[in-house]
């Protein structure tokens, strides 16, 4: 500014009271904060909806109303916080080293503010030919006239009531103190004038507008849609993203997310639409018309103008379109004067996107800046406007922002599309509370190679990492680091240290309760009988009274210690014996056949390992459990008896822990085998029945025909699993509409789904997943994490191999990882 003139002689705001921000000429302004859908996220009809929202939102706004949206992109650096909601020190040595990977990562921070202004009735129009920065004005009669008021207040709640029964958006008031800020925080008229973020202290900036615009060390550049030459041929609610669409598949995004969150670099964009008389507008319109007619043999450019206003006045007519005056421009800042040009060519081809011809403004640049201070819409030049209709002028305005955080306690990190800043989501808990969903059950399905496995792995540290017990069921050491990490129990079958349980042991705490009582009994009956061998129910009883009296022993000889062993040598002993006496012995129950078939499994025994394991008890309270059946799946002895003693383990924790603890059973390729050995109807009952017990069932496949022909995946888990996660798909796209058919998925998801991975930054490492919420939430994520995170989750055979020789050197998995995080940063060096 002028040196010699202060700035409030000039500032066109004469004060702010009830909400309210009142100019110098009289104008009435109210602001509303503005949550809008993230980016990616709306189908086609979702996008042509709100776009219809808004056109009849606006259309409840009285005449000289000017609507004014202006959308802040600031760039940010993630800032990396080292202490829980709780405020305690992060514990963990994956959460640790997750948020030093994403301190200082780059990001656009974007808030959205609406301010909807009142004029006067009779008010003057200002063009850029009378600047309006040094005016004074006359306090017109609205401003001192409650009723007026209270009618603007009126309309305004209509307009806000249209456009949040969509659904889409919500809106927030902004208050006295948003507006005009406090001591420690700036205001919304503050932050414009010196381009500071709402998060950032309160500042005085000098503002220069000789030459160009400068604001403190900021250099401005303004790029305006304000001409009908320059504007696109053609608009509509969207546009396709060319970079996510395949030949099959259209990506879609808002018409004016170019300039809007996909512009990366900081800038405002200011979205104007002037609702005057449309009585007036069109009487206008028609001497123009008729000028131009009187003048259309003089010059060709003329008769083109004149039809031009023609089409305009018959559409305007017959379609009842309402014509508005509209204006939109990008102003964009950089405090590095090298990279002007770069900040010029980002945004002229961002414009080029839109099929719109890139117009800087250099002379009237600082009025149509001014102009866009909150509050001051009015002194608008209305110059640098252009007639359209009010469907048109909707279609420039942005309808996106980035994903946002979930407030949420449980969830996982995953990253942001755009720039990969990391987001907490929560895909349990928030869409069942908000009617999204009706369970927690997760399938996932994924290609060898998709990063199936890498996901998997972070899913369950991050739910293992908020206190959920997770019992798993694997059938390729996919889990073996993680389990290692967090201290897990890992049961795997090897000729040199076979897998051992021991079902009969009751631990401190625990109860021989029914359920426990019926999963000992099952097994015993899948030890004795062939699948096909029918079971009479004299021989359920007497191996239910077995049990009893084994029990009541061991109550009076706690010498005695509970496993397969003592309970063959009570069955061989006492029970036999009263059998004997009974006389059911041959008739009834044929005790000496099932000894003899039980055998093997007592000490001695080929299978004597199996039933007596004295270590690894405790599985009631042990909160991560993996059992890798990868050497047993296809054992016609082994597996059953260890499917059975899975199941009773979560079976049990479902049960017995407290309520409020989360309970998580994840099943990989093993569910195959499992469904192939008669356990269908116990997956079905587990995925109808797990979300009473505050728990989740995940099954994790990547074959398409085993989704196809397996009725029990198609019937059970699919229709029981409202959380669906697809990874990779690019391999299986011409087949996709059989999985798409299958697992209820619409065309929109079909798009987001095939866009995974295809452009994704060279900066960093990570892949892509897809997430459905019942098909109301679907979005796509990044699956970025730290190198700490890699070395932990890593499936490849020689990582993992790097990994186990290092923690026999160091003792531990910790160091090991931690080691070889350090060299390779070293060698990076």
């Amino acid at each position: 500014m002028s040196s010699s003139i202060k700035a409030e002689q000039v500032f066109p705001i004469y004060k702010v009271e009830h909400n309210c921000i009142i100019s110098t000429a009289g104008d009435l302004t109210i602001g509303y904060r503005m949550a809008l859908p993230e980016i990616f996220s709306l189908s086609n009809n979702e996008y042509l909806a709100l776009h219809e929202v808004i056109i009849k939102a606006l259309k409840m706004l009285p005449k000289n109303t000017v609507f004014h949206k202006q959308d802040w992109f600031v760039s940010e650096q993630y800032n990396a916080t080292f202490k829980s909601a709780n405020n305690e020190e992060l514990n963990t040595f994956l959460s640790h080293a997750s948020e030093k990977h994403f301190n200082e990562r780059p990001y656009l921070d974007h808030h959205c503010n609406i301010y909807l202004t009142k004029k006067p009735d009779r008010f003057k129009s200002y063009t850029s030919a009378v600047s309006t920065l040094m005016r004074k004005k006359i306090t017109p009669v609205q401003t001192t006239c409650d009723e007026l008021f209270k009618d603007f207040l009126d309309s305004a709640g209509q307009f806000i009531k249209v456009l949040e029964d969509s659904g889409l958006v919500s809106l927030i008031s902004l208050k006295d103190d948003e507006l005009t800020g406090t001591a420690t925080i700036p205001g919304i008229v503050e932050q414009y004038c010196f381009l500071v973020n709402e998060n950032d202290n309160p500042v005085i900036k000098d503002v220069h507008i000789q030459n160009e615009i400068r604001i403190g060390d900021n250099h401005c550049q303004l790029f305006t849609l304000s001409d009908t030459e320059d504007l696109p041929p053609l608009c509509g609610p969207r546009i396709t993203y060319d970079k996510y669409s395949t030949d099959k598949t259209k990506f879609s995004t808002g018409f004016a997310s170019p300039i809007g969150t996909l512009l990366n670099c900081n800038h405002i964009y200011n979205q104007y639409i002037f609702i005057g008389d449309s009585q007036q507008t069109i009487k206008k319109l028609e001497a123009k018309k008729l000028r131009l007619q009187s003048l259309s043999a003089y010059s060709r450019e003329n008769s083109i103008s004149r039809d031009a206003t023609h089409d305009f006045l018959n559409e305007a007519i017959s379609q009842q379109r309402l014509p508005v005056k509209a204006h939109f421009n990008v102003f964009a800042w950089t405090d590095d004067h090298a990279a002007l040009k770069d900040l010029k060519n980002r945004v002229s081809s961002s414009l080029a996107q839109m099929d719109a011809q890139p117009k800087q403004e250099t002379d009237g640049a600082p009025q149509i800046w001014w102009a866009g201070l909150p509050g001051n819409a009015g002194s608008f030049p209305m110059n640098d406007t252009f007639d359209t209709f009010i469907e048109q002028a909707t279609c420039f305005l942005n309808l996106e922002t980035n994903y946002r955080s979930s407030i949420s306690s449980c969830g996982l990190r995953l990253g942001d599309r755009l720039s990969g800043k990391p987001v907490h989501v929560d895909i349990s808990d928030e869409p069942m509370s908000k009617g999204i969903t009706t369970n927690r059950n997760k399938f996932i399905l994924g290609p060898s190679g998709s990063g199936k496995s890498f996901f998997t792995n972070h899913l369950l540290r991050s739910y293992f990492e908020q206190g959920a017990h997770i019992v798993l069921v694997d059938v390729g050491h996919s889990y073996q680091g993680l389990c290692d990490l967090v201290g897990g129990y890992y049961f795997t079958y090897t000729e040199d240290k076979p897998i051992s349980f021991n079902p009969f042991f009751i631990a401190d705490g625990d109860t021989l309760d029914t359920e426990k009582k019926e999963s000992i009994k099952a097994m015993i009956l899948a030890l004795w009988k062939k699948e096909d061998e029918g079971v009479q129910r004299s021989e359920y009883v007497a191996i239910s009274d077995a049990l009893y009296h084994y029990y009541k022993k061991l109550k009076a000889q706690p010498e005695i210690f509970p496993c397969f062993d003592s309970f063959y040598e009570f069955l061989s002993v006492d029970f036999y014996e009263s059998m004997k006496q009974s006389k059911v012995k041959d008739i009834r129950f044929d005790i000496d056949n099932m000894l003899f078939v039980l055998k093997p499994y007592y000490k001695g025994g080929e299978y004597g390992y199996l039933l007596n394991a004295k270590e690894n008890l405790d599985l009631l309270q042990r909160r991560f459990i993996v059992f890798e059946l990868d050497n047993i799946k296809d054992h016609p002895i082994l597996f059953p008896v260890v499917t059975l003693i899975v199941m009773e383990t979560f079976v049990s924790k479902m049960r017995k822990l407290p309520k409020n603890v989360r309970k998580m059973i994840l099943i990989e390729e093993a569910w195959k085998a499992i469904a192939r050995e008669g356990m269908a109807e116990y997956i079905k009952y587990l995925f109808k029945t797990v979300r009473k017990y505050f728990g989740e069932a995940l099954v994790v496949t990547q074959d398409i025909e085993d989704i196809i022909s397996s009725p029990v995946v198609k019937q059970a888990i699919i229709n029981n699993s409202d959380c669906k996660i697809l990874l990779d798909q690019r391999k299986y796209q011409n087949d996709f509409p059989k999985i798409q058919q299958l697992l209820g998925i619409t065309d929109k998801e079909t798009a987001l789904i095939m866009s995974m991975n295809r452009n994704n930054d060279e900066n960093h490492k990570y892949k892509e997943v897809f997430i459905s919420l019942n098909g109301q939430l679907s979005k796509v994520y990044r699956t970025e994490v730290s190198r700490e995170e890699y070395w932990t989750y890593t499936t490849e055979s020689s990582e993992k191999a790097k990994v186990n020789a290092y923690t026999q050197k160091l003792g531990g998995v910790k160091q090991a990882i931690a080691a070889i995080v350090k060299e390779e940063l070293e060698n990076a060096a």
